[in-house]
């Protein structure tokens, strides 16, 4: 029997899991729940809810071990004026200096390895990056926890390029520490690579997000909508140098449209602040939804909406349910290409949507194999 056939014991560590919305939390609860499918013996660490995850073991025959709560949270973000920037400043500058509160996950993750052995693969999933400082700490030649150690890097850390301001220079000797004692470092896309420190490249490993696609109906999805619809997914702040620009460029056109916008409530202000009262009216903004029933929803917009990173080391993962929508994708640059690209959206001409290549790479099943043949 080949390796790859045997039965594996694999351990993910994350802080993010079902019932969680969020981009790490489905890396994780896909991982997990394709890896059982396939026969492996699955234990995720996390935090455990007694009253999801008891029925989740049982319907996808895996074990989830309780990681446990944090107790310092960050300042909330709330008020207005002079209040609110102070917030701001108490939320921004605790993270900053010391990756507040979010460190404490080191401590976190070392105590919940402590009894761990034995494993075939061990993937820890950042972010947040502490999951991958504790299990640094925790594993040593005489505890190594599992034969092989992949610390799963959504977005690079110290190399981020989607944040206001650089990491202090501490923070490098922390991830070359957890980068020595990882056998491998997994990414999504090559172009991430230039991120990481160029001494641990020997160790990266491109494997992208894994994801299963739910069905959509359709049938009401074909055809032209009467006013030109179109939607945006997610988190804007860390593309407002393209974003602002786009919505500026809605406020000076006369052609009416459907701006459906699904985002968290903390981003809304940056819409209110960018777009005139006019082109308000003719904008929709949802709070998040499930993925499926997000697609249906997409599923009747006449094309979506993309800002990219401005350099190449990070990806956006919501392009791949836009691939698997099958929409055209409008990506917007803020330069004279996407600003005709957008013209020519609004009036139903697609040809020069943006391609994503390969969808069937991010599959589930594809991404699980890849794992398992790192050990």
């Amino acid at each position: 029997m080949s390796q790859l056939k045997e039965k594996k014991k694999i351990l993910i560590v994350s802080r993010s899991f079902y019932p969680t919305n969020s981009a790490r939390s489905l890396r994780t609860t896909e991982l997990a729940k394709e890896f059982s499918r396939q026969g492996h013996r699955v234990t995720v660490i996390t935090q455990r809810d007694e009253e999801v995850h008891p029925k989740f073991e049982e319907k996808y025959n895996l074990k989830i071990k309780d990681l446990g709560k944090q107790k310092y949270s960050s300042v909330q973000l709330k008020g207005r004026g002079l209040e609110r920037l102070i917030r701001r400043v108490l939320i921004r500058f605790p993270k900053l200096l010391f990756e507040y509160p979010d460190i404490e996950l080191m401590w976190l993750v070392k105590n919940a390895l402590k009894n761990e052995a034995d494993h075939d693969l061990m993937i820890s999933i950042a972010v947040p990056y502490p999951v991958h400082w504790g299990v640094a700490w925790s594993r040593s030649p005489r505890h190594k926890i599992a034969s092989v150690w992949a610390a799963d890097c959504g977005d690079p850390y110290v190399g981020a390029e989607n944040d206001s301001f650089k990491k202090p220079f501490y923070f490098s000797f922390v991830e070359k520490w957890f980068s020595r004692k990882a056998d491998y470092i997994t990414i999504p896309f090559e172009g991430a690579k230039a991120a990481y420190f160029p001494e641990f490249h020997s160790k990266i490993r491109i494997i992208p997000q894994g994801f299963t696609f739910p069905n959509v109906n359709r049938s009401n999805s074909n055809g032209h909508n009467q006013k030109i619809t179109f939607a945006y997914v997610g988190n804007v702040t860390s593309y407002q140098h393209y974003a602002v620009p786009f919505l500026d460029q809605l406020n000076s056109m006369d052609t009416p449209f459907k701006f459906i916008i699904y985002l968290r409530k903390e981003d809304r202000h940056i819409y209110e602040n960018a777009l005139n009262a006019e082109t308000l009216q003719k904008c929709e903004m949802r709070e998040y939804v499930p993925r499926k029933e997000l697609f249906q929803a997409l599923s009747h917009v006449d094309f979506l909406v993309h800002f990219p990173y401005q350099n190449e080391t990070q990806r956006s993962l919501k392009l791949v349910d836009y691939a698997h929508m099958k929409k055209p994708i409008l990506s917007y640059t803020n330069d004279s290409e996407s600003s005709k690209a957008l013209s020519e959206f609004m009036n139903h001409e697609f040809d020069n949507a943006l391609v994503v290549e390969d969808p069937d790479q991010y599959r589930v099943e594809n991404v699980c194999k890849r794992f398992l043949d790192l050990i």
